[in-house]
């Protein structure tokens, strides 16, 4: 989905609402491809305030994982939040001043790839360690057994 964002820019006080669904075939071009059980769903909204452009917008996601301890598989469902600030063009101040400008995006031509940084910002938010539940109990190192279910016979617990 391109938000078209010339009007947003350009007259402060303006916004504008936006819905998407973003069908799984599109989010397979993503780079590090996640399995998706159902489309990602977005919706928020663009505000020009005072001259300050900002969207926010909250994401939903329903992924299949397999749990980093126990390595059962399930469907967990993610709820995000997000807000940045956009931008047409950086302000020239030099090499010295990159780093300040990591959280605007940018919009040079007044368009904005909302399904790009939506699916980006799903990626990254994303938990490192995946588990089935906080408490999971994990494999047994010399049996194998998933102790989420119970003891095993091993002498080893």
């Amino acid at each position: 989905m391109i938000l078209q964002l010339k009007q947003i820019f350009e007259i402060t006080g303006q916004s504008l609402d936006f819905s998407e669904i973003i069908d799984i075939p599109e989010i397979e071009k993503a780079s590090l491809y996640e399995n998706f059980a159902a489309p990602v769903e977005i919706c928020g909204t663009v505000k020009n305030r005072a001259g300050v452009v900002t969207l926010e917008y909250s994401l939903k996601a329903v992924l299949n994982q397999n749990c980093d301890r126990c390595l059962e598989a399930f469907e967990r469902e993610y709820n995000f939040d997000f807000s940045h600030t956009l931008m047409l063009e950086l302000a020239n101040h030099g090499d010295a001043d990159d780093d300040l400008y990591d959280d605007y995006i940018l919009c040079p031509d007044n368009t904005l790839d909302m399904s790009k940084l939506a699916i980006s910002d799903l990626l990254l938010s994303l938990p490192t360690k995946i588990l089935c539940r906080n408490d999971c109990a994990g494999l047994c190192m010399s049996c194998g057994k998933n102790l989420n279910y119970g003891v095993c016979d091993c002498n080893d617990n």
